[in-house]
Parts: C-alpha cells; structure tokens; sequence
C-alpha cells in the first residue's frame, strides 16, 4: 500500500495482487515463447502480459458492479506501478520513465482496443495476435494460432469464471 494511500485513504489495490500475480504468471509461461514463438525479450513479455491483463480487464468491464470496475482501475494501477518498477530496474533514470510510462499505457489501450472484439471472435483474435503480439512479422502461421487459440480459450476461461474468484486470483489457465 503506497504512503499516500495509507495517510489519505482510498482503495487498497493490494488485495487485487494474487490476481496481478497470476496474470503476471500466465504471461510468462514458458510455452507462449517455445511453442508459440513469441520473442522472448522485453518487448514480448510486456506484449504477453498486456494481452492477458487486456482480456482480464475487458472481461472486468462488462460486469455491472460498480466495486469489479473499480477493480478495473486498481488492477491497472498495479500494472503501472510494475512497469515503472521494471523500468527503473533496466536503468531508465527519472527524466525520462515519465515519457515510457505514457507509450506504455498507450499500449495498453491499444491492446483493450484490439482484444475487446477478438475476446469472443475467433478471427479478430487471431488479427490481434498478428498486430499486437508479433508486430513485425510472425515467425509462422502456426506460431499466430498457437497464440491466438490459447487467448481464445483464456477468454473463454473468463467469461465463465465468476467475477469474485477472478478479484481473488483464481484465473483459468490458458
């Protein structure tokens, strides 16, 4: 719990972390980068864990509950504080974590963009995958599906999961 939460008051996103864990977990499997190809690089593990979180978030938000999409945002801000973290642990010095942490969070909302249609499509995941996931070039078509089915089957995971497991960490494996 951050200082300023502590001294102020306000939500405690920290009973949200077993589920940023998890996410964290499931984004780092190993397979997403053996099987499905996915550089295993800085960039590729932020692009796995922003595509997870994503579909977490979209299915976060469909929920009527006014305390799920606060938990929305909570989630979130434990993502930026984590990057930021990570950002400042790879040595980007103060001036500048500012300007990665605004790329970072407008990729965020591009992958919300691109995944809230693929999270129950078939075919636009896979688009998604092909756009978000692997940017330049995929190193195969079977790499994108491999991608591409196992997010599909973590949406769906979702969506039948109910909203109080999934604020508790309890997140269907991919």
């Amino acid at each position: 719990m951050s200082l300023l939460t502590r001294i102020l008051g306000g939500p405690d996103r920290t009973r949200l972390q077993p589920l940023y864990t998890a996410l964290v977990e499931i984004g780092r499997d190993p397979a997403w980068y053996r099987e499905g190809q996915v550089p295993d690089t800085l960039n590729g593990r932020f692009d796995m864990i922003a595509a997870v979180l994503a579909l977490v978030l979209i299915r976060l938000d469909r929920e009527e509950a006014r305390e799920l999409r606060s938990a929305s945002a909570l989630l979130t801000e434990l993502f930026v504080e984590d990057m930021d973290g990570s950002l400042r642990q790879i040595g980007i010095g103060d001036l500048v974590v500012g300007k990665h942490m605004g790329r970072i969070m407008g990729a965020l909302g591009g992958r919300l963009g691109a995944f809230r249609p693929a999270s129950t499509d078939a075919a636009a995941m896979r688009i998604a995958v092909d756009r978000n996931i692997f940017h330049e070039a995929a190193p195969s078509a079977q790499a994108v599906d491999y991608v591409a089915e196992r997010l599909a089957r973590f949406a769906a995971g979702l969506d039948g999961a109910p909203a109080s497991a999934l604020l508790a960490g309890e997140v269907p494996r991919p």
